[in-house]
């Protein structure tokens, strides 16, 4: 396929032609791949979305203590009172990875600057590790398409931009080392050099493990393939050895994290322990059958192996993954969890935003699904053939639970995409003599690439790449604005509340606050303690009256009767009894335990007091509410009106309001967009929005109506209720330039109120 012409020699080693083309498109692949996920870079040189700034904070933490103190880490101040066990609860490999590179690579910079330019740098580098991967698969024509469709690819640059410090991108580029080792193992028997691959291997995919929880799907098509190796290399004493060889591997590995350990020991580590023992015992039943009964006599062992998965399965001895797992295996499973539900990443696929994601892609996956299927048009070696085709339709499988997990069926079109493209070049170039058809082939491949970049002017690849850091536009519905309001807030927050201040929010905000002001937070985007969220909702969405009793409330103080028993028994029940068989299960104590040096320090003997944390004070010191919306004037007047609606905390009040366990018709209108009188005047986020509603407008044609009617949208005017420090529960001490400015356009507006402790509610 490609010229294998020498241009000169370096000792024993041939530099072709081929050499220089495969050098050449590889560079121009990590080039176009750095420039797309360099695109946020013109709002700000700031860390991307959320669960970068823990990260961050995590790699600062062991660069100033050392790993010791890192593994014995608990963050009391985050998910105050409880704390989090960080190396537990945290992608480990990722915060050690940092803080061992940053020493020898940091060129002068700030952790913060090293570990926003960290993800670029391994999303990038993970373009060769492709390569890598589907040449062993299916050659280095295939290898090279895959480079060029990955560097382009959405669902993969989307979540591994500059600053974007999370799981994926590391995780990605370990999972496919890994898998380059693992396929290259098998294919190429060469005794100790695959024992060291497939050694290698393990070790690769256990951190890519610890990086990034969803790398456990690379563990499925492993195993779809271990069971179907009898079938096709019966003769092959090899995989007897090779299969136990890299799955005790991952397995001892994965032991060394907390983390990984939780996914090995329970349904991943049975994953992979009962195909392995089918290839051995299959193995043993091959040398004692004859070569008719080979297949016969596999096929009952895989019966009794696949029935005896289902008995361990449906008996119980291993716990049930959480939904997020299972919901990727079977993506119709119904989730009865608001929590879950109200997070954006685990929305279920639409197949508009699929077609968009892979485009033209697609094109190249039906070529390949051809080919792969096709014994006639394909020459590829059976057992690469056939993980290829695991591996791929795995990945679209699973893509279509979350849109998060899109990014696998990006995984599945490289596969089948690249592969397709190499057979038919091939094809092309050795059966057609004729030069036009060589010279057009090419060109049309070039601009089905091109037209992707190009068009629709306003969803092109490019344009998914052109996003603001979301500490720059608060994580908002406006995607390209920026503005310094959240950095304004949490610096203000870090100079002017004590050290030992504790805030209250939504979850969302809880690494910035935690991270950027240095102070202690309720709840964070780890969203570990799902009723202590569903109570922060629930004080959000009752009267302001309860909320104060909620939030002021010490965590040792009974705060039941500001909570309605319907509401209790929603966030897990009340019975003490099963508090203290959590905590037990969980930390190694009874609940009261926890609290027991607090009811020392209360004294009235009060020694033993129990503990229902969910009918406990949140013993927070102030509330900080984000609104998003727009600012404008009409024809004649001088006074701004407001739309919001933009992606605060007032577009979330819908879940707020489900996830507390409140009727919805009594807070939100039939649009389930639109506030009701009710929750303005009788909620504590609708009291602590310093807006009114003025008019209700159609949008159409502009006329005005003083109630609400479906198709109306509201129109808000400044209205300020909480402010007085004597008198009121809350009152504002901080709001964002955002909120301050009489300029037409974008409001993104952090507010912070302090909660009054010396409030009477009496009075």
């Amino acid at each position: 396929m490609v010229s294998n012409q020498k241009l000169f020699s370096v000792g024993n080693f041939d530099f072709r032609l081929q050499h220089l083309l495969v050098i050449g498109v590889l560079a121009l692949s990590v080039s176009i791949g750095a420039m797309i996920r360099s695109t946020p870079i013109t709002y700000g040189f700031e860390l991307f979305e959320f669960d970068p700034f823990f990260n961050y904070r995590a790699t600062e933490y062991i660069l100033e203590n050392g790993t010791d103190a890192y593994f014995n880490w608990i963050d009391e101040k985050s998910w105050h009172p409880f704390g989090r066990d960080v190396s537990e609860t945290s992608q480990v490999t990722l915060h050690l990875t940092a803080a061992s590179l940053y020493p020898i690579f940091n060129f002068g910079s700030s952790v913060y600057d090293f570990t926003i330019v960290l993800p670029l740098v391994f999303g990038s580098l993970t373009t060769i590790v492709v390569f890598a991967f589907i040449r062993v698969l299916g050659g280095t024509t295939a290898g090279l398409f895959a480079a060029l469709i990955f560097s382009v690819s959405i669902p993969i640059f989307t979540r591994g931009l500059i600053g974007w410090f999370k799981s994926e991108p590391l995780g990605l580029f370990f999972a496919f080392l890994a898998m380059y080792l693992f396929v290259s193992g098998f294919k190429f028997n060469k005794g100790k050099i695959s024992l060291i691959k497939l050694i290698t291997a393990g070790l690769f995919l256990s951190l890519g493990l610890s990086a990034w929880g969803g790398i456990l799907f690379f563990v499925i098509p492993v195993v779809l393939f271990y069971f179907s190796l009898p079938f096709f290399k019966n003769k092959d004493n090899f995989i007897m050895w090779a299969a136990p060889v890299f799955s005790a591997s991952l397995i001892l590995f994965s032991l060394i994290f907390e983390r990984t350990s939780t996914f090995i020991i329970g349904y991943a580590g049975l994953a992979i322990l009962l195909p392995t023992i089918f290839i051995i015992i299959s193995g043993i039943v091959m040398k004692f059958s004859s070569e008719r009964a080979k297949i016969r006599n596999c096929a009952i062992v895989l019966v009794s192996f696949a029935a005896s998965g289902i008995g361990i399965s449906s008996s119980g001895i291993i716990g049930l993954p959480s939904f997020r797992y299972l919901n990727a295996v079977n993506p119709f499973l119904t989730n009865q969890d608001n929590l879950t539900d109200s997070v954006a990443e685990h929305m279920t696929t639409s197949l508009s935003l699929s077609f968009t994601f892979l485009s033209v892609f697609l094109i190249f996956a039906v070529i390949g699904i051809w080919f792969l299927f096709s014994k006639k048009t394909i020459n590829l070696r059976t057992d690469m053939r056939i993980f290829a085709i695991f591996t791929s339709i795995i990945a679209i499988y699973v893509s279509s639970a979350f849109v998060r997990l899109e990014l696998f069926a990006s995984v599945g079109i490289i596969i089948l995409g690249s592969i397709g493209l190499a057979i038919l070049t091939q094809k092309i170039f050795e059966q057609n003599k004729q030069c036009f058809t060589k010279i057009i082939f090419p060109v049309v491949i070039i601009i089905l690439f091109i037209i992707p970049l190009t068009m629709p002017e306003d969803n092109t690849w490019l344009s998914w790449a052109d996003f603001p850091p979301s500490i720059l536009n608060g994580g908002s519905s406006f995607t390209n604005f920026a503005a310094n309001d959240w950095k304004d807030a949490t610096l203000w927050i870090k100079q002017n509340t004590s050290e030992d201040a504790v805030i209250a929010s939504w979850w969302d905000y809880g690494y910035w606050i935690t991270t950027l002001s240095d102070r202690t937070t309720i709840a964070d985007n780890a969203t570990l303690i799902n009723w202590q969220i569903n109570k922060l909702a629930y004080s959000l969405i009752t009267h302001p009256e309860n909320s104060w009793h909620i939030l002021s409330s010490h965590y040792t103080e009974d705060i039941s009767q500001y909570l309605g028993d319907e509401t209790i028994l929603a966030f897990g029940g009340k019975l003490e009894s099963e508090f203290n068989k959590f905590y037990l299960e969980k930390h190694g104590v009874v609940c009261e335990q926890i609290f027991k040096a607090d009811a020392q320090k209360l004294g009235d003997g009060k020694l033993e007091e129990s503990c229902n944390p969910i009918t406990k004070g949140m013993d927070a010191d102030y509330l900080l509410i984000y609104l998003a919306g727009e600012r404008f004037y009409v024809d004649g007047a001088n006074v701004p009106l407001y739309m919001l609606e933009g992606g605060g905390d007032e577009s979330k009040k819908t879940w707020f309001t489900k996830i507390s366990n409140h009727q919805l018709s009594k807070y939100i209108e039939s649009d389930n967009i639109t506030p009701t009188k009710f929750y303005m005047e009788n909620t504590t986020l609708g009291m602590l929005t310093p807006f009114s509603i003025f008019k209700y407008v159609e949008i159409g044609t502009g006329r005005t109506f003083d109630t609400f009617q479906n198709g109306l949208i509201p129109v808000y005017i400044n209205d300020l209720k909480f402010k007085d420090s004597e008198t009121d529960p809350f009152y504002l001490v901080y709001a964002s330039p955002s909120f301050y400015s009489q300029d037409s356009g974008i409001m993104s507006a952090v507010l912070i109120y302090k909660i009054n402790h010396d409030y009477n509610p009496q009075n």
